[in-house]
């Protein structure tokens, strides 16, 4: 029998739990970073029913050999109570996804899913201070999202959700972590637009419908879709045919994946 070389007894263990588990692409994707980072860490998935969160999850935590735990659907909210720390973003969005062990004892929580979309853009080249902002969706991603960027100084930023209640919650959160920016509702639009934020589900799989009504964009705008099947939306395609700068769910993805493995503590080696 041969042995494999990616797992020992002195491997470093990471978890993502949720229900349903067989989706999610994170064992493959945080492993490969892990080792693409030189640590001896893996990432498994952890299927725990919603029922069982509050007993099985603690108990997890007591394992020496587990440094982190990553929170998909439905957990996310439930497992803020299990940080002894929680960062500036899930202190406003009020869930967290990445759960690190602290060096000097106890674990502290962070939502990463709106610092993904950050960092996507970063790694673009593009920010977004001063920027007018267009934000279509105000769910779980779309809220994240939502108060990520107003970290990051912009101008204004124009909240569309059919959920209207959803969408002034959002205007709140956002008015929280920067006053200063001009923050409203607004029917989905491009005019006095720099960027132009998709965090609905129109447009997922086989949907063909756009989340905005438009024919042609703005060269100069800047589209983004937090939806990562189709890597090309209806959105991004019409995005690239009107000349536009745009970012992809799967850019977000792995900006997320990148800052929740600094997050863990593995730390990129030098270029």
């Amino acid at each position: 029998m041969q042995d494999v070389d990616y797992v020992s007894g002195r491997t470093r263990i990471y978890g993502i739990v949720g229900h349903p588990i067989e989706q999610v692409r994170s064992p493959e994707m945080f492993s490969a970073s892990f080792k693409a980072r030189g640590a001896d860490a893996i990432l498994l998935p952890f299927h725990v029913l919603p029922a069982d969160f509050d007993r099985v999850v603690p108990a997890l935590m007591l394992m020496p050999n587990l440094d982190g735990l990553i929170f998909t659907i439905p957990f996310k909210q439930q497992a803020m109570a299990l940080a002894d720390a929680i960062g500036p973003n899930a202190r406003i969005v009020g869930a967290i996804n990445a759960l690190a062990r602290q060096a000097g004892g106890g674990w502290k929580g962070e939502i990463f899913d709106g610092i993904g979309c950050v960092e996507g853009f970063r790694q673009a080249g593009l920010s977004f201070a001063g920027k007018r902002v267009m934000l279509i969706g105000a769910g779980g991603a779309g809220s994240a999202i939502g108060v990520a960027i107003a970290h990051e100084g912009p101008t204004s930023v124009r909240v569309f959700d059919p959920d209207t209640g959803r969408a002034q919650d959002l205007i709140r959160r956002i008015g929280l972590v920067d006053p200063a920016i001009a923050v409203s509702y607004a029917e989905p639009h491009c005019e006095d637009t720099d960027i132009l934020l998709n965090a609905s589900p129109v447009g997922m799989l086989d949907d063909a419908r756009m989340p905005i009504s438009i024919d042609r964009f703005d060269p100069t705008l800047v589209v983004f879709d937090a939806i990562v099947k189709p890597e090309m939306t209806p959105l991004l395609q019409l995005a690239a045919q009107s000349g536009c700068r745009f970012i992809q769910g799967r850019q977000m993805m792995l900006g997320q994946i990148s800052k929740m493995t600094d997050y863990f503590g593995i730390v990129a080696p030098p270029a």
